[in-house]
């Protein structure tokens, strides 16, 4: 059985101010589905079944969404008011009752990946932490420039993937993490921090497709593979996961 996923839904997206106004940034449309959507689909099309919203801004919204669509059979899909400006944290903190003492997994509402899930729970098995998180390394948005030693322009590389790993979401947690969060926890701040420095923290290199819509660009970037037929994250396709 596959762990209970918690999404975190509860930001104002304030960087995507275009769409966010009147509608949550976990609404905000890719090919005329919400992005929160197409997250549960990566999940679902690999087995996980039940799914914990933690909501905030315009949390009705969300919970208007999720009553009325139609998810697959099986699967569970339940918001949680966890508090207007609550950071992320907190959220998590807030559903500890509804968890238990399972292991469970936390992701964030805006980004999408085509992450084999199974070997992130089989990398954090092995690695026996409390934490794992996904790494990244994403794409620059610019071209850059490929300088000689004197100052000679050589080139121009476009677009390349930076050197160092981000958080890219898609944790898995042991409720032992809760002993790190609080109601005021900003979670990747002091709580990972901790976890890192006490050894109980793990990152999963993810080398494919990675990508979070953070601003209006980004959401028109995602909207623009899904219509060309080239979204990577839709790795339900053919599953029948998600219609």
């Amino acid at each position: 059985m596959k762990p209970p996923v918690v999404i975190l839904c509860g930001g104002r997206g304030t960087r995507l101010r275009e769409r966010t106004e009147t509608v949550p940034k976990a609404l905000v449309e890719i090919g005329g589905r919400p992005i929160l959507w197409h997250v549960i689909g990566i999940y679902a099309a690999q087995g996980f079944d039940r799914f914990l919203l933690a909501t905030g801004y315009l949390g009705e919204a969300i919970e208007a969404f999720t009553s009325t669509e139609d998810w697959p059979g099986g699967l569970s899909v339940e918001c949680i008011d966890t508090g207007l400006d609550t950071p992320t944290g907190g959220r998590v903190s807030h559903l500890a009752e509804r968890l238990g003492d399972q292991r469970f997994c936390v992701t964030y509402a805006d980004g999408v990946a085509d992450i084999d899930l199974g070997c992130l729970l089989d990398f954090h098995d092995d690695q026996g932490a409390l934490a794992t998180m996904t790494v990244v390394q994403p794409h620059l948005q610019w071209g850059v420039a490929d300088l000689g030693s004197d100052g000679r322009v050589d080139g121009f590389v476009e677009k390349p993937r930076i050197e160092h790993w981000i958080n890219g979401g898609f944790f898995c947690f042991e409720p032992g993490v809760f002993g790190y969060l609080g109601e005021d926890s900003v979670l990747e701040r002091e709580p990972l921090a901790r976890l890192a420095d006490d050894g109980q923290l793990r990152a999963h290199r993810h080398d494919g497709f990675w990508d979070c819509m953070d601003t209006y660009k980004d959401a028109v970037v995602l909207n623009d593979l899904w219509a060309g037929g080239k979204a990577p994250w839709t790795v339900w396709a053919g599953t029948g996961a998600m219609q």
